[in-house]
């Protein structure tokens, strides 16, 4: 009579590898884009985040310092709304099109709650306001920026352009958000480059 075969004892799991560096942030910012995207920003906690990453508040608090500190960089990492590489088509016009279409998709994906979730937070102290300055109303103007330094070495524009002028499109297109609480629709992007941004500049190259 055969013997009956004893099955192989079951692996031990080994520890796990501790995730450093790049790698860590990298899944602490899939994990607060994954938190963002099942429950919105007014139900996001950095607990949850921590839960769903695996790890502890500590490591996130180590990183940032608060909740929009850290959806903002999730932002950045999954779905730009300034930040990130700069169109360059050849053309000013079309450069900043772009800029406020790809803008107006992000908002539209991570949806208008997030955002004036965010703004909320940001105008509740002024420390925070400070932050949101450095953060977002400065990414807009770096944006600009670039558009308009190459539009000038391509000879569309002269060098010098204020920033007032510089920072309109995105300006306005804040304006549109907040009052109709809606990402700008394409004939307020054309309306805003073509009525307003694009005879401002023209009659600067003049």
């Amino acid at each position: 009579m055969a013997s009956a075969q004893i099955p192989d004892p079951e692996p031990e799991p080994g520890p796990k590898t501790r995730r450093r560096g790049i790698e860590l942030e990298t899944a602490l910012l899939d994990a607060a884009w994954e938190e963002l995207r099942a429950v919105g920003y007014t139900a996001l906690t950095m607990e949850a985040v921590a839960e769903r990453a695996d790890t502890s508040r500590a490591v996130l608090y180590r990183r940032w310092r608060n909740r929009p500190d850290l959806v903002i960089a999730a932002m950045r990492t999954h779905r730009p709304v300034l930040s990130g590489e700069t169109p360059d088509t050849g053309s000013l016009r079309e450069d900043v099109i772009a800029v406020l279409r790809r803008s107006s998709a992000a908002i539209a994906e991570v949806g208008v709650d997030t955002v004036f979730g965010l703004f909320g937070d940001f105008f509740a102290d002024e420390e925070q306001f400070a932050r949101f300055q450095g953060q977002v109303l400065q990414v807009g103007a770096g944006v600009m920026g670039t558009v308009l330094k190459r539009a000038a070495e391509r000879g569309e524009i002269r060098e010098g352009i204020s920033a007032r002028i510089a920072t309109l499109p995105t300006d306005l297109f804040r304006h549109e958000l907040l009052l109709n609480r809606t990402p700008p629709s394409e004939m307020a992007i054309l309306e805003i480059v073509d009525d307003l941004f694009m005879p401002l500049v023209r009659d600067g190259a003049a």
